[in-house]
């Protein structure tokens, strides 16, 4: 259960200047693009990019990584970040612009473990530490796509304000009342597309809570709370590519850096919750991937990539050589009869290796770009009256997509608009 302890000092921690946060994304936005030659290159779809050249020590040294090297720096972004920046020192200076502090949680206390039934432990270990920053809301509570409503019945465990959850899944909706009900708390089910066009909601004097909305879902709240001045708001973005269909549109003016899709897709690459399965059956999805790509070249003998659409997961079931007949069929290409499928699979793994490794030049401007993303949407908050707060309510063993921003709506003069 949360406590109000602690509230009246959180409440005056979120005293930043009101474009502190913008400031930084203009910093952040000049740096990325400057660098725009590292990231943006795709080392799957370029089998040299032109960076290598720019930078052969590195590109050398990557390449010549062991195995238990690559593992470890895949999965420790800070000594990654240090590696790269020996050969690459406006690493550094990003990687500065990104720090983010670790907020401090107000006093809590769990519930008993039937609260959670059926809910994997990672997802409850998410659900409490962003519960954990909430505090004691002062304000109707809106739960964004909210599943069953764990998130907001927890918050409506402490406190006289109604929850209300809305989300697409009316078998979502039916359980999440259930569970309701079985803890004695009323809690409002709205069975709703968040993102039909036109749709109206009273949102205005809502505290809004979204934890892992994807992509266009949180953008659709934070741009609601905006336009329609909702009292709070505390989301943990995911998924930025969800709902962009060619450039993201940014909030704030006066940014130089244009993001495409894919551009979007680096900021979520980076995983901790894959089993050892998973990883292995990803990695031979990419290696096979890898080898038809250089079959393909052979037999069309044009080396330029060529979108690849997503593969059938029942087709990694199959041999290397049926694999790639899936593919060849798809495509209309014929294969030819004497292909050494042992040589062209060894081809893709050899690819597979080589790309993992010039990859991590990539995996060092994931964070920048997701903090450039939220940053967008806490400035345009900034300009709209609002008192932030932005940091990471979990350690990344938990989620990667940890950073939590919190706004405040302040009255006329610059005090938020909270109870202490």
């Amino acid at each position: 259960m949360i406590t109000r302890q602690s509230q009246t000092t959180r409440i005056g921690a979120m005293t930043t200047p009101s474009t502190h946060w913008q400031q930084r994304l203009h910093q952040l936005d000049q740096q990325l693009l400057a660098s725009a030659e590292l990231w943006r290159p795709q080392p799957f779809k370029q089998s040299r990019p032109a960076w290598c050249e720019d930078h052969p020590a590195l590109a050398a040294a990557l390449l010549d990584l062991d195995d238990l090297q690559l593992q470890r720096l895949n999965h420790h972004p800070d000594e990654l970040v240090t590696w790269i920046g020996r050969y690459l020192p406006q690493i550094r200076h990003i990687e500065a612009l990104c720090y983010l502090a670790k907020r401090t949680p107000l006093a809590y206390s769990s519930p008993a473990n039937r609260f959670f039934d059926g809910m994997p432990g990672r997802k409850r270990a998410q659900i409490e530490a962003f519960a954990s920053h909430v505090g004691a809301a002062t304000s109707p509570i809106l739960e964004w796509c909210g599943g069953k409503g764990y998130l907001g019945r927890l918050l409506g465990m402490h406190g006289d304000q109604p929850v209300t959850t809305l989300e697409l899944n009316p078998e979502l909706c039916r359980a999440g009342e259930q569970q309701a009900k079985r803890f004695g708390r009323y809690q409002s089910f709205q069975e709703v597309d968040l993102l039909q066009p036109g749709l109206e909601l009273n949102v205005t004097g809502h505290h809004g809570v979204a934890l892992h909305a994807c992509g266009e879902l949180h953008r659709s709240l934070q741009h609601r709370a905006v336009t329609h001045g909702m009292a709070a708001l505390d989301i943990v973005p995911c998924c930025y590519a969800f709902g962009v269909e060619q450039q993201y549109q940014p909030r704030t003016a006066g940014l130089s850096l244009q993001l495409s899709r894919d551009d979007l897709r680096l900021a979520v690459t980076e995983t901790v919750t894959a089993g050892q399965a998973e990883v292995s059956r990803r990695d031979r999805e990419m290696a096979w991937k890898l080898g038809f790509v250089e079959l393909r070249n052979r037999v069309i003998g044009n080396p330029a990539y060529r979108t690849m659409k997503p593969v059938q997961k029942q087709w990694l079931k199959l041999t290397f050589s049926q694999f790639c007949q899936q593919l060849a069929d798809r495509e209309s290409m014929p294969l030819p009869t004497n292909t050494d499928w042992a040589e062209i699979e060894a081809l893709g793994w050899q690819r597979f290796n080589e790309v993992m490794r010039l990859s991590l030049v990539r995996n060092c401007f994931r964070r920048p770009i997701e903090l450039w993303l939220i940053l967008d949407l806490a400035a345009d908050l900034e300009a709209h009256d609002y008192q932030i707060e932005l940091g990471t309510f979990c350690d990344r063993s938990v989620t990667p997509r940890n950073i939590m921003l919190s706004a405040r709506k302040q009255d006329g003069s610059g005090v938020s608009n909270r109870a202490n």
